[in-house]
């Protein structure tokens, strides 16, 4: 018999985890973006998009030479005797890159939504920049930003490639919803497979109407 909970609930953690990491540096680039003026302000923002189109097995091997022992930073955290690649940590911050873009992308599309002379307007009542951000801005592109975070969650929940080259498939260990069907599928246990399928497809569909239900609703154009 398959092992549901144990899957379940680390994919449950990793996905937490990834879309807290997520929340804050995925709002702070889209903010960034929509605020910055700059010919190459595309450029960075089809960078940090990448995630989105290359094969997970890349951004899986990107990670493995940046955070193996031998990697630039894994180099300098074995120092420090942290451990990142088989670990749960490193499926973390996987499923982190694959779900980044989706974020990012909804908090930049929400801030540049927000009518600017409304933060102009709390400017002029003498409100700091930072308080102009958390009173104004941020509560207003809010909605948007969290279909964002809600389909990143969904992303992380699925993630694999990535995943499976960075953390493996250990079982109790580092072995997520995804692997855990992949583990299913290669020993031929077509009913543990379809569980987890089925469980899998359940939490995605969950979050995925969700934030469909928290998307801001589309402008209704004049009819002519």
């Amino acid at each position: 018999m398959v092992d549901l909970w144990a899957p379940l609930f680390l994919s449950l953690k990793v996905a937490g985890w990834a879309t807290a990491i997520n929340l804050v540096l995925g709002v702070a680039a889209g903010w960034g973006l929509s605020r910055w003026r700059s010919p190459a302000r595309e450029l960075v923002d089809s960078v940090l998009t990448l995630p989105l189109v290359l094969p997970p097995t890349v951004m899986g091997y990107y990670l493995l030479v940046l955070l193996g022992r031998h990697g630039v930073v894994g180099r300098w955290l074995d120092g420090l005797g942290i451990h990142l690649v088989f670990t749960w940590q490193g499926a973390v911050i996987a499923s982190a890159l694959a779900a980044f873009p989706l974020v990012q992308k909804a908090a930049r599309a929400a801030f540049e939504a927000v009518d600017p002379q409304l933060e102009s307007a709390a400017r002029l009542l003498g409100l700091t920049e930072p308080a102009v951000f958390f009173r104004v801005s941020l509560p207003l592109a809010a909605r948007g930003i969290t279909s964002g975070v809600l389909l990143a969650f969904a992303r992380a929940i699925g993630e694999f490639g990535a995943t499976l080259i960075v953390a493996g498939n250990l079982p109790g260990r580092t072995q997520t919803l995804s692997t855990a069907i992949y583990a299913a599928v290669r020993a031929g246990d077509d009913a543990g497979a379809g569980l987890l399928v089925g469980v899998t497809s359940a939490t995605c569909v969950a979050a995925l109407l969700l934030a469909g239900w928290l998307a801001p609703p589309h402008a209704k154009r004049p009819r002519p």
